[in-house]
């Protein structure tokens, strides 16, 4: 977000977020960027709060649940993408959209490796974010009843997943997914036997702008969740020069 330019705001009409709105916590040491995007996203029909680093962002998570995080990877102490990871390793699923002004293609791959499910570079148009934000809510909502039917869960050795249901579960019990992973593993369990290629998947994940290895990234991280030896994929296979191929079995 370019801090010339404040986000454009709604009418004066717009009206306050309804009780069941998503609600985002917007991470970022910057007073002004946090206070527009805070301003700027209740206008959009969300609930907003805000921490100003990581410390105060671990506060507010333990206080109350959040549907999304908004979080800057460059904060003094712990960085965001430091608490991302630790998120993950923490059992913590929830979505995470990594804003940053760095946007190199590697620094991208690195907010994917710490557990981001997108990855948005500075400055960006406030509109990009919103969109971002409700496709990442999209993806990651519960399917309508009349839905769960539509396909039968997908056997991966001891596991099954239900991609209706975006639940990966075994004899230990519900395996703890991502956004992104879900939506990967259900993108690729929706057409069992077949390649689909990085730009497919890309687009299935609502990412159509990522490069390859961001998500040869995603699906390393999937690998972890599936296979019983990440390094010799029993499941999840690359095809060369191609892209990946979900091959369920016992």
């Amino acid at each position: 977000m370019e801090a010339s330019r404040p986000p454009p705001s709604s009418p004066p009409h717009t009206p306050p977020p309804a009780g069941d709105a998503a609600h985002l916590l917007v991470v970022d040491d910057d007073a002004r960027l946090r206070a527009l995007l805070q301003r700027f996203l209740a206008e959009q029909g969300f609930r907003v709060s805000a921490a100003a680093d990581a410390a105060a962002a671990r506060a507010a998570l333990a206080a109350m649940s959040f549907d999304l995080l908004v979080l800057d990877v460059m904060m003094p102490g712990e960085s965001g993408l430091e608490l991302a990871e630790a998120l993950r390793r923490e059992g913590q699923e929830v979505p995470i959209l990594m804003l940053t002004a760095r946007g190199a293609p590697d620094d991208r791959v690195a907010g994917f490796e710490h557990g981001a499910d997108d990855y948005l570079p500075k400055p960006f148009d406030p509109r990009e974010l919103a969109l971002r934000i409700r496709t990442i809510l999209r993806r990651a909502a519960p399917p309508a009843p009349a839905a769960l039917l539509a396909q039968a869960p997908v056997q991966l050795g001891a596991r099954w997943f239900d991609a209706e249901r975006s639940e990966l579960r075994g004899p230990e019990g519900t395996v703890r997914l991502t956004g992104g992973e879900a939506a990967l593993l259900a993108a690729l369990a929706r057409r069992p036997g077949d390649v689909l290629s990085r730009e497919e998947i890309a687009a299935a994940l609502g990412m159509p702008e990522a490069g390859e290895r961001a998500i040869d990234v995603q699906v390393t991280r999937l690998r972890r969740k599936i296979e019983p030896d990440p390094r010799e994929p029993r499941f999840l296979h690359t095809v060369r020069h191609r892209g990946y191929v979900l091959r369920p079995g016992s």
